[in-house]
């Protein structure tokens, strides 16, 4: 009887060992099964990446471009003498306002005042000969009125001698107005309102007409209108116009800022620069600034109204491209692109694109070309 329960007792105790490997078993397989299921839903989450996506619209962005620029006066000129001669009189110094026409310098040189003296004698002298080959023309005339006391070839004669004469009066005259304007060159006037910048001469100095290599006797220029002068870049240039206005800074007041408006673009790039040339007028009556110096100077570029605009994020610039991801059918397809203008985190961009297409937001190389990706 006891051998019997303890078969019993055995057989049970086998039996639960069975039942627990089965069942230990069972639920070492479904753990295995539950981990590999999440193991293939982490790397589908891998291979499908989630992704914000803005449609692409039509907008119109303005920005700018800071560049340096030069201030230079609106006029300038270098005077120079027109004859040799010495210098007399000097009226102006550095710094001196002149308005137009007034006397900068008087100059002299003797030997004008010779040459005019010697044209005024020639000029008496053809006009004693004129007087006298006249008054024998008009004795030939009047006793020709007596037929067959003088021959025709005698008067027509006089008469030849006669306009001869009177031609070399008017050349000794042509003579001595030629010398006379010298006499003019010999006092130098202001051709317009300025501020004279250089002097070059003392008192007593000789000087002649402006060379290549020759020092003007002075350096006028005006002061209170100026020129700002910049060179756009190439890639800029299809915005502007001439009635931009911009804004300008110059180091010697950084707390003002000043304001002008383009009057003058030269229309052609440079050859060396690839930049066109840019002119705006800036009013300087009080003087505050100064020919020749350098500015930092805001140009506006406004936008066109046919451009597609999208987030800066969804432009990606890598080193086989730039491009943008388009998502179809949670496809990604990536788009060449080139950029255009860009303000604040927008930025226009070129390419084959459509009106409301949709783009990853925050783009990447990472998210390939053909690859499916989840849209959120």
């Amino acid at each position: 009887m006891n051998n019997l329960k303890n078969k019993s007792t055995l057989m049970l105790a086998v039996l639960a060992v069975a039942i627990s490997s089965l069942l230990s078993a069972c639920h070492s397989e479904e753990k295995e099964k539950q981990e590999k299921s999440q193991e293939e839903q982490q790397q589908e989450a891998v291979e499908t990446p989630s992704v914000q996506l803005v449609p692409v619209k039509k907008g119109k962005l303005s920005t700018a471009v800071t560049i340096p620029g030069e201030l230079i006066p609106y006029q300038q000129v270098d005077l120079y003498a027109k004859v040799n001669s010495y210098v007399k009189k000097l009226l102006v110094d550095i710094g001196s306002e002149v308005h137009q026409g007034q006397l900068l310098v008087v100059l002299e040189a003797p030997e004008i005042n010779s040459q005019l003296a010697g044209a005024q004698s020639r000029i008496k002298q053809q006009e004693a000969i004129y007087f006298a080959s006249k008054a024998t023309y008009d004795r030939l005339v009047s006793t020709s009125k007596t037929p067959g006391t003088v021959s025709l070839n005698d008067l027509e004669q006089a008469e030849a001698k006669k306009n001869s004469d009177l031609a070399n009066v008017e050349a000794a005259k042509s003579a001595y107005r030629e010398v006379s304007a010298n006499l003019a060159y010999l006092e130098i006037r202001a051709p317009f309102d300025g501020v004279i910048t250089s002097r070059n001469v003392n008192l007593g100095a000789y000087v002649g007409p402006g060379g290549k290599n020759a020092d003007p006797l002075f350096t006028l220029q005006d002061q209170k209108r100026l020129r700002l002068v910049v060179s756009i870049p190439e890639v800029s240039t299809g915005s502007l116009s001439n009635k931009s206005e911009v804004n300008f800074t110059v180091k010697a007041l950084p707390n003002q800022k000043f304001t002008a408006q383009v009057k003058r673009m030269a229309g052609a790039l440079d050859e060396k620069l690839r930049s066109e040339r840019l002119e705006m007028d800036v009013y300087n009556k009080d003087k505050k600034l100064l020919p020749h110096m350098f500015a930092e100077v805001n140009v506006p570029l406004p936008g066109g109204d046919s451009t597609f605009v999208v987030p800066k994020t969804a432009v990606v610039t890598s080193t086989e491209k730039v491009f943008v991801i388009r998502v179809v059918n949670h496809k990604a397809q990536w788009v060449d692109a080139k950029k255009g203008f860009s303000a604040g985190d927008m930025i226009e961009v070129f390419g084959d694109l459509k009106a409301d297409d949709q783009l990853v937001k925050a783009a990447s190389d990472e998210i390939r070309d053909g690859s499916t990706v989840k849209d959120k």
